[in-house]
This record gives structure tokens, C-alpha cells and sequence, in this order.
């Protein structure tokens, strides 16, 4: 069958109000279709269903849940289901996602990595911020802290411009960034979530960007749209980070220095963050070498060569290209 018609199959054998989970899991498990090499067989099938209601095809409706997400039924199906359910007379259970055929899968953190690999190929040091370790337990500061923060340095060929620079301006001579990563953003909602989380996070910091392992093909315009209009950039993380991309770039801001300190109060290993970059920032020429290892080696890990990307990525279970 085609996706289509296998999408359509589904929905026949579910014969209730279900998500795009649930389908895709059903169409594995049936094997109504072969995905082969696809990265996000769930993003492809959520597209599907969302295509029937745009395209007009009176053959699937579906009904919007709470926190703007949909779930989808054939229509003729809809005397089985019950009017009173697809009137919103009462509530609907919402049916939980499951596995798709895979005994094992990745964390967000274990993500991290990965994209500290790919700064670092840009000639940027990055650190990850453990949220746990703050002060207080207060839920209103869960969109504060960012994932992971990062510097780069301006590298001037001598050290007569280097001091000059110095001199001059101390903030011109290294360059913040703010963090917020995901493991896949699927829809509209996730997307807007992920990103005002990314904006709110990322005031503090020179450039500000959300970074996904996995975005849905139908979410670039918004991600234009939302990029152009708040200044957050977008990357899209590889398995193998050397091919990771900026999708949308960052805009520069200042620094905010309040929303720095308060950081620096909230966070231990934001402080130790900052702290570093002030004494490469003031370290003497005979001493910045010294500075540089230190800050090196305060910051996130990152792959030594291609190997350490591949056993790292297999014992992680994070899918590559080549799966």
C-alpha cells in the first residue's frame, strides 16, 4: 500500500478518535508499510493526516485537545465513535503514544554531546547547565536557565591588536550563546513551546538558539517566521555533529548583565562558567594559555575523532543517517 492508504487502513482498525502516535505504531506493527532509511517516520505520518483536513479529503476529521493538539478519526467511522464524544459533550481520553518497535532510545542529555562536538568545531567551548543543582525548587524559573551556554573567543592574529582590543572594550572580545535543545519538535505546538522557551532562556546571552535533533518538514516556514521576528536562531543536530546546521541564524544582542548575576546566584556551574571567562578575559599574555586549558577542561566533552561518534551514538541507541 501507499502511506496513504496504509494511514487510512489504520484509522479502519483503530475505529476511534486516536493520534499519529498510535497510527504510526499500528502501521509498524501491521507492517502496512515500509518506512526503510526515514529519520522521522512520525513527523511523516502526522504531515499525512494533516494533509487530509488541508487538502479537503472528507475521508479523515479530526478534533483539537487541550494544548493544541489534534487527534484524528475516519469519518465513517463517526456513528461508532458517538456524537456526544465529537460535540465535546464530555471528555475525551486522549490515548497514550506507544513504543515504536524499539526496546531503547536516547535522552536529551545524551545529546548533548553531540552538539557540544559541533560548537567546538566552530571554535566554541560550551557547558552544559544542570537545573537540578539550582537554588530553590521554585516551577516559575524552569524557563530561566538554558541547557547548555557557550563562548567564542575573537581570535586576532597578534597580540599588539589582541591587547589593543582589550584595551578598548573587554566585552568585544568574546561572544555568549544560550542553548535550548530537544529531542524532536513534531508540530505546530511543540515548536512554539520549544521556542519561546528558547527566547526566554536566551535574553541573557549575545545569540540565543533552539536546537532539535529532529524538526518536522512542515515546520520551516513557521521556524522562518518565528526566527525572523524574535531573533532566535535554529539548528538542526546531526548524529553526526560535523553535520550539523544552522538553519536560521541569531541575531546579536547585547548582554544583559541582571539576568547574568541572576544566573550566577541561581546556578553554581553558571558562575564557575562565567568565572572562567573573566579570568581568560583578564589573564595576562604569559597566563592565557594556562586559562584557556582550564576552561577547556571545565567545559563539556566532545568526540576526539569519527569512531568515538559512532560507538557513542550505538550504545546511546540515537539513530543515524545510515539507519
Amino acid at each position: 500500500m501507499t502511506l496513504k492508504e496504509a494511514v487510512l487502513k489504520s484509522l479502519e482498525d483503530i475505529n476511534d478518535i486516536t493520534n499519529y502516535l498510535v497510527v504510526l505504531n499500528h502501521i509498524v506493527d501491521k507492517n502496512y508499510y515500509d518506512f526503510g532509511v526515514a529519520k522521522t517516520p512520525g513527523s511523516t505520518i502526522s504531515a499525512v493526516l494533516g494533509g487530509f483536513i488541508r487538502n479537503g479529503d472528507t475521508r479523515v476529521k479530526r478534533i483539537k485537545q487541550d494544548g493544541g493538539t489534534y487527534s484524528y478519526y475516519l469519518t465513517k467511522n463517526e456513528q461508532n465513535i458517538g456524537i456526544e464524544i465529537l460535540s465535546g459533550d464530555i471528555e475525551i481520553e486522549i490515548l497514550k503514544p506507544t513504543k515504536i518497535n524499539k526496546s531503547k532510545t536516547y535522552d536529551e542529555r545524551d545529546l548533548h554531546k553531540l552538539l557540544s562536538s559541533y560548537l567546538k568545531n566552530t571554535d566554541t567551548y560550551s557547558k552544559t547547565i544542570f537545573h537540578e543543582q539550582s537554588n530553590g525548587k521554585d516551577s516559575n524559573q524552569i524557563w530561566t536557565h538554558p541547557d547548555m551556554v557557550g563562548i567564542k573567543l575573537l581570535n586576532l592574529q597578534t597580540k599588539v591588536s589582541q591587547n589593543f582590543l582589550k584595551s578598548i572594550n573587554r566585552v568585544d572580545t568574546f561572544k555568549l550563546s544560550s542553548y535550548e535543545l530537544k529531542r524532536e519538535i513534531n508540530s505546530d505546538s511543540e515548536l512554539k513551546k520549544a521556542f519561546f522557551q528558547a527566547v526566554s532562556n536566551s535574553s541573557w546571552a549575545n545569540y540565543g538558539y533552539l536546537v532539535a535533533f529532529e524538526f518536522s518538514d512542515s515546520l520551516n516556514e513557521e521556524m522562518a517566521r518565528l526566527s525572523q521576528s524574535f531573533g532566535i536562531g535554529i539548528i538542526e543536530l546531526n548524529a553526526n555533529p560535523y553535520q550539523s546546521k544552522v538553519l536560521y541564524p541569531s541575531v546579536f544582542r547585547d548582554l544583559d548583565f541582571k539576568t547574568i548575576d541572576k544566573l550566577c546566584k541561581m546556578n553554581k556551574e553558571f558562575e564557575k562558567f562565567i568565572e572562567q571567562t573573566e579570568k581568560l578575559m583578564t589573564a595576562s599574555e604569559k597566563y592565557i594559555s594556562g586559562a584557556e586549558k582550564e576552561l577547556n577542561e571545565f567545559c563539556d566533552s566532545y568526540f576526539a575523532n569519527d569512531t568515538e561518534v559512532e560507538t557513542y551514538c550505538k550504545e546511546k541507541h540515537i539513530p543515524t543517517n545510515e539507519e
